[in-house]
């Protein structure tokens, strides 16, 4: 039975705790602006292309990296393709 009032005890504490830490988040202004943060990293590499002399090809780049061609066409492999025999 004490066991059940211990668990009963530490989640209202763990509860508090989350309740007191968005209070908190909210007072001091985390929840006002809901747009810049999804349009952040569109604008950030729009910035990015504009400073930069050369542009970087990220995608290409990834490509190349993860066994893909700079033109984004799949690898290549050496399998045969199955016929169904009749």
């Amino acid at each position: 039975m004490s066991v059940i009032l211990i668990c009963i005890l530490a989640s209202l504490g763990v509860a508090v705790a989350f309740l007191a830490g968005f209070i908190w988040a909210v007072k001091s202004g985390q929840y006002e602006d809901t747009c810049t943060p999804a349009l952040r990293v569109v604008m950030d590499e729009d910035a990015h292309r504009e400073n930069s002399s050369t542009p970087v090809n990220v995608r290409s780049s990834l490509s190349v990296a993860h066994g893909g061609t700079a033109n984004h066409q799949p690898p290549t492999t050496n399998h045969q393709p199955v016929t169904a025999h009749a």
